[in-house]
């Protein structure tokens, strides 16, 4: 029971388990957010950075600069031999070798199609989702072609790094006016902020032990109800259609003009 206990909470993984396709990701800055990316095999990874050059992302506010920062740290001083160059300060979709993405940090690997207990479980978002996996061959294709074409500009909200991964091993883009993609750690960052202030519940109880199952309620249905595999402004997107540098840009327009 221990051990089924310890597989639903942790995805922490080997580096002898990685197959070509997964969806990986690591702990940063003391498990205050997670990094993602796609493991293509030969110990590389593709994944999406906005890299260390003060690149506007959104907000632009202390917490992008410093916290959620997602560029390789590990040959920040020093340019790794595998990686062939100081990736420190690149934006856009990467190729590092695994000890550069990791930076330090343990391997885990993204969960796909879990149930509704297991996605409840696992409290913290950008861990897994509910949205099913396409086959390796697919995965591998999507991060190769982003990897030669870019996938729009870095946007903490909106186009991360965890939007990048999750679209590689689904196809699939949050297409609507508001938004295009949210990823499940920026969805879990937001329903902790409001699932208080914004819930009229907050008024039926004044206790502690009250506010706090409210705001675990409307926290836990939050994340289900913003998870890409349930969501209804989702679309399945050939990958070819984000060839060009607006390519993004333009799928949210059409999506706009749609919702008027």
């Amino acid at each position: 029971m221990r051990m089924e206990m310890t597989g639903v909470l942790s995805n922490k993984i080997s580096k002898e388990d990685l197959k070509p396709g997964d969806h990986i990701y690591s702990w940063r800055h003391g498990y205050v957010y997670t990094h993602h990316g796609v493991y293509i095999g030969d110990e590389k990874v593709v994944h999406f950075t906005r890299g260390g050059s003060g690149q506007e992302i959104g907000t632009g506010t202390v917490l992008d600069r410093i916290i959620l920062s997602s560029s390789p740290t590990h040959c920040s001083e020093n340019p790794c031999p595998r990686c062939g160059e100081n990736q420190s300060n690149v934006s856009g979709v990467l190729c590092s070798c695994i000890d550069c993405f990791l930076s330090g940090g343990d391997l885990y690997r993204f969960q796909y199609s879990v149930s509704y207990a297991v996605f409840l479980a696992k409290a913290r978002g950008g861990t897994c989702t509910l949205a099913a996996s396409d086959p390796p061959e697919d995965v591998l294709h999507r991060a190769d072609f982003l990897l030669k074409n870019g996938f729009g500009a870095y946007n903490l909200f909106k186009n991360n790094c965890e939007d990048f991964a999750i679209y590689c091993k689904t196809g699939l883009l949050i297409l609507s006016s508001l938004s295009v993609g949210r990823s499940g750690q920026a969805c879990s960052f937001i329903a902790a902020a409001t699932s208080i202030v914004s819930s009229p519940l907050r008024f039926l109880t004044t206790s502690f032990s009250g506010l706090a199952a409210v705001g675990c309620g409307m926290y836990c249905i939050s994340r289900v109800v913003s998870d890409i595999g349930v969501r209804r402004d989702v679309v399945k997107i050939p990958v070819e259609r984000l060839a060009s540098p607006s390519g993004l840009d333009e799928l949210q327009t059409e999506a706009a003009v749609k919702d008027d």
